[in-house]
């Protein structure tokens, strides 16, 4: 089974380039980030003509995400527990009826926190902590758990071209890097990290400053699994090759293989 996460950087801007990626790609289950549109407007006839469930937690304008799957969903969640206030679409969680047993599934989209010295960076560190308190909850039902996305995390040095660029960024921030491994702590395991763990292997480059061409990209877009998935981890894949395509996403898909 192939569980894919992607930024995909407004979902209806570049329908056409997703649905050559899909088709060539040929993910099981995938979970999108900053699908930016209402629930209404996901283009949901165009991915269940390729055979997908449609899992959608969406926002006007910003944010959104959702979960893909050419299995039945049995169930999903909107948003992230823990703060009744927080209005943004960042995280869905889904039950999955794959072929060897139940996967529970979730789609985020972590704060960005820019600049260090505003709410926003205060809002990210509490999005994070109730993040981990919700993964904690989940890690004891002892099931095969997926937590994919777009976390907002430059997790090692060697995860970015230049640290000393990122310095002063809410992207690689101690505080932020310390909550990402307190997460993984917990007993969840990085899909990339375990299978291949290469440094420079980037999934983001910016659109400005020919980033992409100078090869100045970052790695931000993670599947963490619980023990019950990594398991049957297979292997991971980062398709850099979407970068090129046709009105692409900043962002490029990252592509697990589960034996489950």
């Amino acid at each position: 089974m192939k569980i894919a996460t992607w930024n995909v950087n407004s979902v209806r801007t570049r329908l056409p380039t997703l649905l050559d990626w899909f088709e060539s790609a040929q993910p099981d289950i995938a979970c999108l980030q900053e699908i930016k549109c209402q629930n209404e407007q996901f283009p949901r006839a165009e991915f269940e003509a390729l055979g997908y469930n449609c899992a959608v937690h969406g926002q006007k304008s910003y944010n959104g995400v959702a979960i893909l799957s050419r299995y039945e969903i049995e169930e999903s969640i909107n948003g992230l527990p823990g703060n009744k206030n927080d209005d943004h679409a960042r995280y869905i969680e889904a039950v999955i009826n794959a072929p060897k047993g139940p996967l529970r599934v979730a789609s985020i989209y972590l704060p960005n926190g820019n600049p260090v010295d505003s709410d926003k960076f205060t809002y990210k560190l509490e999005w994070m902590q109730r993040l981990h308190a919700h993964a904690k909850q989940l890690l004891a039902y002892e099931e095969k758990l997926v937590l994919a996305g777009d976390y907002n995390v430059i997790y090692r040095d060697v995860d970015c071209w230049d640290p000393l660029v990122w310095a002063n960024d809410a992207l690689y921030a101690k505080e932020v890097r310390d909550a990402f491994a307190s997460l993984m702590w917990e007993g969840l395991t990085d899909a990339y990290l375990a299978k291949d763990g290469r440094a420079h292997q980037y999934t983001f480059w910016d659109y400005q400053r020919g980033a992409w061409q100078r090869g100045h990209g970052i790695h931000i877009d993670h599947i963490l699994l619980s023990p019950q998935a990594a398991d049957v981890l297979e292997s991971v894949t980062i398709h850099k090759e979407a970068r090129a395509m046709e009105k692409p996403s900043d962002h490029v898909p990252v592509v697990a293989a589960l034996d489950a």
